[in-house]
């Protein structure tokens, strides 16, 4: 949810507590307001208990982030080098390792759904990458299109 939405929402809550503090019904709020009356009566119970206070939003949602700016700097350096550099032997990132890469570069575990988040958080998108060999030799590849190909074309 964005910050517009969120504002937005918080002054609808904030309209139920003006209600409340008239003692109107839960169905008569909820269809002025259009919401459920189940988030009335949420909205209620949390009104009573701390006033309009209560209401207000909480801020973004989530979980905050393990790492740090700069950790996310370091990761970000890391998977840019690509998984060969730590040691894997296909030029292929997982979701399970780069768990492994911020285990053991940060000390901080992270589940896969996490790592996930984590990536799309930090601008990287799930991509398969071409399969070429690590041995291709574009000069040969090149040579072999000029000379040779024209005459198995024929």
């Amino acid at each position: 949810m964005n910050a517009a939405a969120r504002v937005r929402r918080e002054k609808v809550r904030i309209q139920a507590a003006t209600m409340f503090k008239e003692s109107r019904s839960t169905a008569q709020i909820a269809s002025e307001l259009r919401v459920s009356q189940k988030s009335i009566r949420e909205w209620r119970r949390r009104w009573t208990s701390g006033g309009t206070k209560a209401l207000a939003s909480a801020g973004l949602g989530g979980a905050d982030c393990k790492l740090s700016d700069d950790q996310l700097k370091q990761l970000s350096k890391v998977l840019d080098q690509g998984p060969v550099a730590q040691g894997w032997d296909d030029a292929r990132w997982t979701l399970a390792r780069v768990a492994e890469v911020i285990e053991r570069r940060f000390t901080i575990t992270y589940t896969l759904r996490g790592v996930s988040y984590l990536l799309h958080r930090i601008g990287y998108s799930q991509q398969v990458p071409t399969r070429r060999a690590i041995e291709r030799d574009p000069e040969a590849i090149a040579t072999w299109h000029r000379r040779r190909w024209p005459s198995v074309r024929g």
